[in-house]
């Protein structure tokens, strides 16, 4: 098979042939269709992240395919499947702390490099390999349609904040950081979900408009000044109702007063789910004040992607048409223009703008 190769840390891609996969048990080949270049592959690509990875590696975060071959113990999986395959890989021995790599991208910690070592190729390649609990059937869908349904990558990040704050129909969430990729899909998802009315937040005006345009009128947009109190003040007044909770996206060159502004404007008994990079890229931690936490009884809890089950329900989610992909530009690039890919992905991210490779 093709596949796109990184070798070292600041040096470009390379397409060169690797062995076709082959699944043991517990295990699924998949021919990948369509995968997400993430908007910071550059970043990991140069060391600027300093993610966790062992080279060579092949990298790509989770895609879109279909089953080439399963594992002895597959019962309902089977070859031709439409597949989306999520890159939250955790190991299998330890159901309580289990050790987690997104394949073809980091480990979380120095503990888990041997199910990264094992786990290592993601999807810039014509085939991969996946854990078979990794691999959610999708339906029937046009081979043209792959790279549309990789956006459900980029709804999976914030449903699983949104799912760990346990947001209830009919609520009101603020969406801090609404004008950035992530943020954006988390206000179309949060709308999705049922809530009653969502906040978005941010500084580029330009990109709330836009916000406002697509969405109905349970949406509202807050347009951050940088001011700690005047930003909660207006984050307040344009909820015109009590907050019930608070999903953060805000990146790592946001400030914690940034986040404040939101977090402490939830009503008593609020929650808060924390899933940015403040404090990423230095500069100072989140302080956030202990009598006004116990004493209204809020929940802060932090979020890092999504469990298991969020993968079939976001499907759910957008099988039934309460979540549209369409709404996404979408640029495809095939495997020998894979660099090319890298640095459009870096230039376009936007809110609703994703960039895809078809190897």
């Amino acid at each position: 098979m093709k596949a796109a190769i990184l070798k070292s840390l600041g040096t470009p891609l390379a397409v060169e042939t690797l062995p076709d996969p082959a699944p043991g048990a517990g295990e699924v080949a998949v021919d990948v269709h369509a995968t997400r270049v993430l908007a910071y592959t550059n970043e990991v690509f140069s060391g600027a992240r300093n993610y966790l990875l062992e080279l060579p590696i092949v990298p790509g975060a989770g895609g879109v395919g279909r089953v080439r071959a399963v594992g002895p113990d597959a019962t309902q999986l089977a070859v031709g499947d439409w597949v989306f395959c999520d890159p939250t890989v955790r190991a299998r021995d330890d159901a309580v702390n289990p050790d987690i790599v997104l394949q073809g991208l980091t480990a979380a910690g120095p503990r888990a490099l041997p199910l990264q070592r094992y786990f290592r190729h993601g999807s810039f390649a014509e085939q991969m390999l996946a854990p078979m609990e990794n691999v959610s059937r999708i339906g029937a869908i046009e081979a043209a349609d792959a790279g549309r349904w990789c956006v459900l990558g980029m709804y999976l990040v914030p449903y699983g904040g949104l799912l760990a704050v346990d947001l209830r129909a009919g609520e009101t969430v603020v969406v801090n950081g609404a004008t950035g990729g992530f943020g954006s899909a988390g206000v179309a998802v949060a709308l999705a979900m049922g809530a009653g009315c969502v906040v978005a937040t941010g500084r580029n005006e330009a990109a709330l408009a836009d916000l406002a345009r697509r969405f109905d009128k349970r949406l509202r947009v807050a347009a951050m000044s940088g001011d700690e109190d005047a930003d909660r003040q207006r984050i307040m007044e344009t909820a015109a109702g009590p907050i019930d909770c608070v999903l953060d996206l805000l990146p790592p060159m946001a400030t914690p007063a940034q986040v404040r502004a939101a977090v402490l404007a939830v009503r008593p008994g609020g929650r808060v789910v924390l899933m940015g990079g403040v404090g990423m890229a230095g500069g100072g931690d989140l302080a956030l004040p202990y009598a006004w936490m116990m004493r209204n009884n809020i929940t802060v809890r932090g979020q890092w992607l999504c469990p298991r089950d969020a993968v079939p329900r976001m499907i759910g989610l957008v099988r039934s048409g309460l979540l549209d992909p369409g709404q996404f530009d979408i640029a495809e690039f095939d495997l020998a223009h894979v660099n090319d890919a890298v640095a459009h992905a870096a230039a376009y991210a936007g809110p609703f703008q994703t960039t895809v490779l078809r190897p």
